[in-house]
């Protein structure tokens, strides 16, 4: 995203693997609404409504407005935190934004965890300090072929009307992981006693056309449906099983091999991406 304040008009995001031969990328046209955290946002529970203490955001550009539970579950007030890393945002709604102070707004009944970011949740919430930024039409996906997700690239940013080489313009190099094809974490993840054995399950998610009710099953948005399966102990894995189904048995021959205090940890994978987050269950 970009921000000012007075608005540049547009800004220009060029692109190119060394520091030179930049072709033009994108172009950005409104100014984005970001700001930062004044109170922790604490660990919570996705998929419900979290009415815990008030999220106090400090505004660097934009306004927030109030919405309606039933517009936030249409998609509005849709905001990332994040650490200012490309991989690392949660996403949140909210339906109360109270101006309590020039540019501080009070967040109130957020849902968590949203587009498939509960996955990343950190255990302990995020920090005052924490960046925020509403997602909304001002910003815009550079382009970004998929040969070149994990690359180290060269971009410059900046007034568009100064040019590539323009005495504005900011030097960034970063690389980019294609988050948007990360698989969703794996949900209700457990363990049935089956006579000597352990039956695991879990339920697929899926990041495509998940939303419908009326399908007996969400549709598989990766080329093939594979899960990662690890067993560890203290952090040292023991075994690795890749499954193309939902469920596995963990044989009492192997359960006599691993010992007591094991840890399960199932993820969905992606030919794109790889394992998504990995959910976990303690035997």
């Amino acid at each position: 995203c970009a921000a000012a304040t007075p608005w540049l008009g547009q800004v220009a995001v060029w692109s190119s693997v060394s520091d030179d031969t930049y072709a033009l990328n994108t172009v950005v046209t409104q100014s984005a609404t970001i700001g930062t955290l004044e109170t922790p946002l604490r660990a919570a529970a996705a998929g419900l409504w979290d009415r815990g203490p008030a999220l106090r955001v400090r505004l660097a550009t934009g306004s927030l407005s109030s919405a309606t539970m039933l517009q936030v579950l249409a998609g509005a007030n849709t905001a990332a935190i994040g650490d200012g890393s490309s991989d690392t945002w949660e996403i949140i709604q909210f339906t109360d934004a109270v101006l309590v102070a020039p540019d501080v707004y009070e967040l109130r009944q957020r849902l968590r965890g949203q587009a498939g970011s509960d996955g990343i949740m950190p255990a302990l919430g995020w920090p005052i300090g924490s960046d925020f930024i509403i997602i909304n039409d001002a910003l815009r996906q550079i382009n970004l072929p998929l040969s070149a997700r994990g690359l180290l690239r060269n971009y410059r940013i900046g007034r568009a009307s100064s040019g590539v080489n323009g005495d504005e313009i900011s030097l960034q190099t970063h690389s980019f992981a294609g988050i948007g094809l990360r698989p969703y974490r794996v949900a209700h993840l457990q363990a049935k006693k089956m006579g000597a054995d352990l039956h695991l399950s879990w339920i697929r998610r899926t990041r495509i056309d998940g939303d419908n009710w009326d399908g007996v099953e969400v549709p598989v948005s990766e080329t093939t449906e594979t899960y990662t399966v690890r067993m560890s102990k203290a952090g040292n894995l023991l075994r690795e099983v890749i499954t193309t189904s939902p469920e596995l048995t963990y044989t009492a021959a192997l359960q006599q091999a691993d010992g007591t205090g094991v840890t399960i940890a199932v993820a969905q994978r992606s030919d794109g991406f790889g394992n998504g987050p990995f959910q976990s269950l303690d035997l």
